[in-house]
């Protein structure tokens, strides 16, 4: 008989970027890397982008100082149990764990993050189109709306000059942080971007010492725009928030549309291979993204399984 705890946990995703959902709202859990790796694997695990644990901030070290603003913490993992900063869609599934548990309800909230405070509003389901123009999360709630914080780019030119290569083809990359890192590039069809099953090459390396993670964008009309992402510690995925919003703040660049110079707010429709994001950026520097968020399985891991994964 195995005497590893009962470990309760729920599948969501944000725009198909899916993750498992660990509630230790205490703080009494211990998820090495290996742990972490092993229940993300998607054929001998439940399978996801990364893993979120959701602890109270007074509970853990790393979100004490953030408490009295923010009541939860999201303990975030890549797929490969290594640490993140934090993971855009990840907030918002994240959020909807915590109003699916009577924890949150809809209207606004404030979520402590490796990366900082970031603020949420959950709107109400409207059965439709949610706010600001995203699909509505359907019979799960509504749309949710995360401020990500401002983005962070380098005068082009200041950061060495970010290059991204697959094969033999090579862009010019913007470098931009929305609190973790990104490589921007731009090119004529996705396709380019290849399998995007190991990552692509980024020069030059120093720039980025902890990893990064890659976009390649393609134009579809006016402030509308697709992405692939290579996401660093998990492979492509088929959605990222954060670079979302790196890649509507670099096209905003691109277009001359930056909010600090003309004083007005711009809107980007973002496509990513398993939905539409909604992001916009304000004449202060917030970067907004809205989307939806989706909880769709409950379970417990097998005590005999855990125990090994704990090992």
């Amino acid at each position: 008989m195995s005497n590893a705890p009962r470990l309760r946990f729920l599948k969501g995703h944000g725009t198909e970027n899916d993750f498992v959902i660990v509630p230790d709202l205490d703080g009494h859990l211990e998820l090495s890397a290996a742990a972490v790796a092993r229940i993300c694997d998607r054929r001998a695990g439940v399978g996801g982008d990364g893993l979120i644990r959701v602890v109270r901030s007074s509970a853990h070290p790393e979100a004490r100082a953030m408490a009295a603003e923010a009541e939860w913490f999201m303990d975030y993992r890549n797929s490969d149990g290594s640490i993140a900063e934090m993971c855009g869609n990840g907030v918002r599934v994240f959020a909807r764990y915590l109003q699916r548990a009577g924890l949150a309800e809809e209207g606004d909230l404030t979520i402590a993050t490796r990366a900082g405070l970031r603020h949420v509003h959950i709107a109400k389901a409207a059965g439709g189109a949610g706010e600001s123009g995203a699909p509505d999360a359907g019979a799960d709630g509504g749309a949710i709306t995360v401020g990500m914080g401002k983005a962070v780019l380098p005068e082009p030119g200041a950061d060495g000059g970010i290059t991204v290569a697959v094969g033999d083809r090579t862009w010019s990359a913007r470098n931009v942080s929305m609190g973790n890192p990104h490589a921007v590039a731009f090119v004529d069809d996705l396709g380019q971007a290849g399998d995007l099953f190991t990552a692509p090459a980024v020069h030059p390396a120093s720039a980025y010492p902890d990893g990064v993670n890659v976009e390649f964008v393609v134009d579809r009309g006016s402030r509308h725009i697709a992405m692939r992402v290579h996401e660093r510690g998990s492979g492509e995925t088929r959605s990222c928030g954060t670079g979302a919003c790196a890649v509507m703040v670099a096209a905003a660049r691109r277009d001359g549309a930056d909010p600090g110079v003309t004083g007005r707010p711009v809107t980007y429709t973002v496509d990513v291979p398993g939905g539409r994001l909604v992001i916009s950026e304000r004449p202060d520097g917030t970067v907004e993204m809205t989307g939806p968020a989706v909880i769709v399985a409950e379970g417990e891991l097998d005590p005999a399984w855990l125990d090994a994964a704990l090992d």
